[in-house]
């Protein structure tokens, strides 16, 4: 069984860090994708960063570049997402997925879109706020 834990989340003052853990059991990483999701009040889930566990290949929101690192440990099972300078419209609750390597993404909307990923975790708050 396929479990996934997000920890990390918190409130923070704008321009302020956190750094989101995700912790998978039940999967290998390197056959996997892991991305980071958020949903905020009044809209839709959508994909920040995701990170290929075969090949480390990462993507990311337009508006997080520069901001936001994604990275793991397959050793571990454990995907990190550093999130720096902070901003107010960051605060959502931000999710943990894995989606198969060989997902069809390029058919679907892209790494980003939520469609692959068949394993979530239950979210983390994330607050900016000063």
């Amino acid at each position: 069984q396929v479990q996934l834990v997000e920890s990390g989340g918190g409130l923070v003052q704008p321009g302020g860090s956190l750094r989101l853990t995700c912790i998978a059991a039940g999967l290998n990483f390197e056959d996997y994708v892991i991305g980071w999701f958020r949903r905020a009040p009044r809209t839709g889930r959508e994909g920040v960063s995701c990170i290929s566990g075969s090949d480390g290949t990462t993507h990311y929101q337009d508006s997080v570049k520069g901001r936001f690192t994604i990275s793991t440990n397959n050793a571990e099972n454990t995907a990190y997402l550093q999130m720096n300078n902070l901003r107010a419209e960051d605060s959502a609750i931000y999710y943990c997925a894995a989606a198969p390597k060989n997902a069809p993404f390029e058919v679907v909307g892209g790494p980003l879109d939520d469609f692959s990923y068949d394993h979530w975790g239950q979210g983390t708050q994330v607050t900016v706020s000063s």
